[in-house]
């Protein structure tokens, strides 16, 4: 484990001395803002509006912009999710890509690590750095907590922020997984970027195929589908299915991954 912890210190040591990874804050940073704002301009027109005529001659759709936290962090954390399937792929492209295209991977493996502390390595470095994009985003709840107010006290439920993040955790991470194998596979970093980009979108909407087909086949869809599983904890309902299934699929990967660098280890 220690050369794994290695490893992803000096992947992580890498991002931060790049463009590309600072390229990416600014973008997350710059999206989110504005989301922020647009929604939070939206929830103070809800709120005028209904302080006008009343909560109860508004729509019943209406009745998620009660609170900030159901009308303003729900509504930017969905965002949030849709943005990390875009920039996941491009911070996970570069895992073994760029080892292969500067000819460093041959190098990489005479050294005396095993392929799987390799994999494990640069996966938590993965995982260190779309937690610190994520975490970009983490400023807008503080700020409402900071401002905001509430009839029950507490600005925000909490409960439903963390269960959020932990959606797009959860998110990212597996979509860090699926970009690694893939970056494995070849020497491309735009092919990676591009392949993990498309499987990450498929399989979050799944469940808009699940709709055009029958059971049991829409059930089955509609489980294997990420928007599907990370309904419920984005709405503040935690789910240990969904921890189970998004856990099993990154730990499926990492073997992948482990098969494919082993693979190419023996030729």
């Amino acid at each position: 484990m220690r050369n794994a912890l290695a490893i992803a210190r000096k992947e992580l040591g890498i991002y931060f001395t790049t463009p590309l990874a600072w390229i990416i804050f600014t973008a997350m940073g710059f999206l989110s803002s504005l989301f922020f704002v647009g929604i939070l301009g939206g929830f103070k027109q809800v709120q005028e509006l209904a302080r006008q005529v009343t909560w109860a001659k508004l729509p019943p759709d209406y009745a998620l912009f009660k609170n900030l936290t159901d009308g303003v962090i729900v509504q930017l954390l969905g965002t949030v999710l849709i943005i990390t399937l875009f920039v996941a792929p491009f911070l996970s492209m570069r895992l073994f890509a760029e080892e292969r295209r500067q000819k460093t991977f041959e190098l990489l493996m005479t050294c005396p690590v095993r392929p799987i502390e390799i994999v494990l390595g640069k996966y938590l470095a993965a995982l260190g750095i779309i937690s610190a994009t994520l975490g970009i985003t983490l400023i807008y709840p503080f700020i409402l907590a900071l401002f905001g107010s509430s009839e029950s006290g507490s600005a925000l439920e909490w409960s439903t922020v963390t269960l959020g993040y932990l959606s797009m955790l959860l998110l990212g991470a597996t979509v860090m997984a699926i970009g690694m194998f893939i970056s494995s596979l070849t020497e491309s970093q735009m092919v990676a970027a591009f392949f993990t980009f498309v499987v990450a979108l498929a399989w979050f909407a799944l469940g808009m195929v699940a709709q055009q087909v029958d059971e049991p086949v829409r059930s089955v869809i509609t489980y294997l589908s990420f928007d599907s599983q990370l309904r419920n904890m984005m709405k503040g309902v935690f789910d240990p299915k969904a921890l189970v299934f998004f856990v099993t699929i990154i730990v499926l990967q990492i073997v992948l991954t482990h098969r494919a660098v082993d693979a190419q280890r023996w030729t």
